[in-house]
């Protein structure tokens, strides 16, 4: 199964990098298990988004900048709104990343 490596850049991707890393570095795993390691959180975190997330958020915002590069969407938001069901929240700028899930199958 093709994974995208968008997950690596957000927060909990970060500190598993960081932490192999310094694994790596201290000696206590080899860098090809690193990379393993990665490579399952790709596939994990695909998976789980996929199969586990249900619910449906909608976002109002003043579109900054848009652009489609490989097949990857980025939008720019300001002054955006998250609403739910549950809730609503408002945050000044976020950044969000798209691709295409049937590209995972080729």
């Amino acid at each position: 199964m093709a994974t995208f490596e968008l997950y690596r850049r957000s927060t909990i991707g970060m500190c598993l990098t960081e932490t192999l890393d310094e694994m790596v570095q201290n000696g206590t795993v080899s860098p090809e298990l690193a990379i393993q390691v990665l490579v399952q959180f790709d596939k994990s975190m695909t998976d789980a988004l996929e199969k586990q997330v249900k619910s449906k958020v909608t976002i109002k915002g003043h579109l900054h900048t848009y652009r489609f590069c490989d097949n990857v969407w980025t939008f720019i938001l300001h002054n955006a709104t998250f609403k739910n069901d549950e809730f609503q929240d408002a945050v000044g700028q976020v950044k969000i990343v798209a691709c295409d899930s049937k590209l995972l199958t080729q």
